[in-house]
């Protein structure tokens, strides 16, 4: 892990942006955060659209994370950025794509196209930015997962112990061997759902809670489409996080 940069914010959040091996990230710690009391830590997942066209929202998740003393960390997706794409997913998104405007069902060879090789590659990826997050003196667990692609969470959930609690938003694709790996989920979920998502298969996000298998789950669901979270939504999210990684 080699850190790029570094800044301090204005709310005293320290922020700096890293390389591991080549995949670029950024990890904010709190103030509070320190060698003698390590900050608990949470991954902000997000879509595979770029860091630099997602900073200010992870970054703002990022800010809720410190203001309850959590450290937040995010990492470049396979084939998003700057990094080498994908052309067998570039090709499935442009299938869904086709499939979308011609108001054809979206088949579940396109969407396991689109979506399990970016679970393969990214998974192992946030793992291993995990094991060097938490070489670092500051940070400790325990560790939450919080958005992003819902298939890359319920495999880091089912694959990554030191994962003990995950909030999920459902407003994506999901192959049909995650529902089955969804069984194998045992942590405590608190899943987003926004109700009129117009790009989301609202039964399949209500069969993939279905399926989870955590004994604790919860399913916040809120009028609005993809892009209209409210704001409270996501204080219940990080009242969520405060009781389970404190």
């Amino acid at each position: 892990m080699h850190v790029t940069s570094e800044q301090r914010l204005d709310d005293d959040i320290r922020e700096r942006a890293f390389t591991l091996g080549d995949i670029p990230g950024i990890l904010w710690t709190p103030a509070s955060a320190s060698t003698s009391a390590p900050a608990p830590l949470i991954l902000l997942g997000h879509p595979p659209l770029g860091l630099s066209a997602m900073y200010p929202r992870l970054l703002d998740r990022a800010r809720h994370a410190a203001a309850q003393g959590f450290a937040a960390a995010t990492i470049e997706l396979p084939g998003s950025g700057d990094r080498p794409r994908l052309p067998a997913v570039d090709r499935a998104r442009a299938d869904l794509r086709r499939a979308v405007e011609a108001g054809e069902p979206v088949t579940d060879e396109i969407i396991d196209a689109l979506v399990l090789p970016l679970v393969d590659r990214a998974v192992p990826e946030w793992r291993a930015a995990l094991d060097a997050l938490l070489s670092l003196p500051e940070i400790g667990g325990p560790v939450g997962y919080s958005g992003g692609v819902i298939s890359i969470g319920v495999r880091l959930a089912v694959v990554e112990p030191r994962v003990s609690a995950a909030v999920l938003f459902a407003g994506s694709f999901v192959p049909r061997a995650v529902f089955e790996e969804a069984r194998k989920v045992t942590i405590p979920l608190h899943v987003l759902l926004q109700w009129d998502d117009r790009g989301n298969d609202r039964q399949a996000s209500l069969d993939l809670f279905d399926a989870l298998g955590s004994e604790e789950k919860t399913l916040h669901a809120n009028m609005g489409g993809h892009t209209g979270v409210p704001h409270y939504a996501s204080d219940a999210a990080d009242q969520f996080f405060t009781r389970h990684l404190r």
